[in-house]
């Protein structure tokens, strides 16, 4: 497989010294609902704490505000009776006045929640990174409009994989229980037929996938669990060595993924 590599140590062009000294972009930390909203203020918070980024909006509901301080940094989108995000129009408009989106979950699954985040994805002009249960909420509402738009990263786990491929009624079944090589295949094709980013977790592998390219490495190479890998904060990175390094996607997630002096 001349499109596969696997990565045992921090490439030779590692990019994670690339990190400007400046505080530079604006990203939005897109989430919650009126019962869940403390991992977008937490990846919000460490965002913040890690990275020089210039300005970090926590977009959310504002069936939240009566329990959220006012403070710059937290921006409120109409929300249904529910307390999830309601207006696709308002939200299409937040993402698109940004450098970078981390679309995190949270949501509540509504069909007028489906229909606004799924809607204002496909649209987005900007970048954007989406998991959690985010990227199940726009596998109901025409992912096969989101999957063309070049703009978007999925970070997914395979069962949520599975799902989107059968949405889209993609001719290549990806199961749990296929061979590393059946699922490398798989994504290679999938980035092929599709124009989004893919990073996933199989068999103790981070998989990242993009135009046909698989880089494989080591999920203990991370820094994290196979159960922490999902609760944001390597999305974050994810984003952030992104932000800073626009075109290249590969390199800036190898150095997201890979931690230093992990051998």
């Amino acid at each position: 497989m001349d499109y596969f590599e696997k990565i045992d140590t921090k490439p030779a062009e590692d990019l994670s010294w690339n990190i400007p000294e400046r505080k530079q972009g604006i990203v939005n930390v897109v989430g919650g609902n009126s019962q869940s909203f403390r991992t977008e203020i937490k990846i919000s918070e460490f965002l913040a704490r890690e990275y020089p980024v210039q300005e970090i909006r926590t977009i959310l509901p504002d069936a939240l505000k009566s329990q959220l301080p006012a403070l710059p940094n937290l921006v409120f989108l109409s929300s249904t009776d529910s307390g999830a995000f309601a207006s696709g129009d308002e939200l299409k408009y937040i993402l698109n006045v940004t450098d970078y989106n981390l679309i995190l979950g949270d949501f509540s699954k509504n069909t007028v929640t489906v229909r606004a985040v799924g809607s204002a994805c496909s649209y987005s002009e900007k970048p954007l990174l989406i998991t959690r249960d985010a990227v199940d909420l726009i596998t109901g509402e025409k992912p096969e409009l989101l999957l063309m738009n070049d703009k978007v990263t999925l970070l997914a786990s395979m069962a949520q994989l599975q799902k989107l491929f059968r949405a889209v009624y993609y001719p290549k079944m990806l199961l749990l229980s296929q061979s590393l090589v059946q699922v490398a295949e798989a994504l290679h094709k999938f980035t092929l037929s599709y124009p989004v980013s893919v990073i996933t977790l199989h068999n103790g592998l981070v998989l990242v996938a993009k135009n046909g390219a698989i880089k494989a490495v080591p999920v203990e190479k991370s820094g994290y669990s196979p159960i922490m890998f999902w609760q944001g904060e390597l999305a974050a990175k994810i984003l952030a060595m992104n932000l800073y390094n626009p075109d290249n996607f590969l390199k800036a997630t190898l150095a997201a993924v890979i931690v230093p002096g992990s051998q």
